[in-house]
């Protein structure tokens, strides 16, 4: 099979902070649509739980999550720790 190096393209990124949300579910709302609360750490100290839309549908940020923004001006959620393994901050 063969190997692909992903183009060098600078995104936008932030660690979540109050406001880069699209909108909140209370815990009951976001269990019934998936969330495992087994890995959930929670970004705020409430029962709202943060959530961006993304192409793909609803996705929950958790604690030290990153939100991407791509190339086509779509929003994510990406764990940190893979975050971390992933990107370089660029300086201009």
């Amino acid at each position: 099979m063969p190997l692909y190096i992903k183009k060098a393209l600078p995104i936008e990124a932030k660690e979540y902070s109050l406001g880069l949300e699209d909108g909140f579910d209370d815990i009951e709302e976001a269990c019934k649509n998936g969330l495992d609360t087994k890995y959930y750490k929670s970004t705020i100290s409430s029962h709202k739980v943060p959530y961006i839309l993304t192409l793909e549908g609803k996705h929950y940020i958790n604690e030290g999550d990153f939100i991407i923004t791509g190339v086509d001006g779509e929003r994510y959620p990406c764990k940190r720790e893979i975050f971390l393994k992933t990107y370089t901050l660029v300086n201009l």
